[in-house]
């Protein structure tokens, strides 16, 4: 079992900053870990991925150049940190865990474990 709790949302102004958390316990952090968001009335969408090592990450095309995932793997922590935000970044962050690799970052379905989410509105 992995435990989620994904912070630091907010609200914030277009082109400004923010740093979501993700603590997990319950397992030994040696699994990928991925961000999705959920916008109003819409799916949950991959956001951004990383391997558990930090080797390799992926993103969204939409978020590219704009968002950062980074880890501590001796912190049990996973970390995005949002810049340039635009309206459209407005949504419920989740964070979520891969326990079984299941050959892509990309899909919900590759995910076994969930945060609560956080949400982030950003303002024009």
């Amino acid at each position: 079992q992995v435990q989620l709790v994904d912070s630091g949302g907010g609200l914030v102004q277009a082109g400004g900053s923010l740093r979501l958390s993700c603590a997990a316990s319950g397992r030994t952090f040696r699994y990928a870990m991925g961000w999705f968001r959920q916008p109003p009335g819409q799916e949950r969408n991959f956001v951004a991925a990383i391997t558990w090592s930090g080797g390799s990450t992926y993103y969204a095309d939409s978020v590219k150049g704009r968002f950062t995932i980074s880890r501590d793997n001796a912190k049990n922590r996973v970390y995005l940190q949002m810049n340039n935000l635009k309206p459209e970044d407005t949504a419920v962050y989740y964070c979520a865990a891969q326990t079984l690799y299941s050959g892509s970052y990309y899909y919900r379905s590759a995910y076994s474990y969930w945060g609560q989410g956080t949400q982030v509105t950003v303002s024009s």
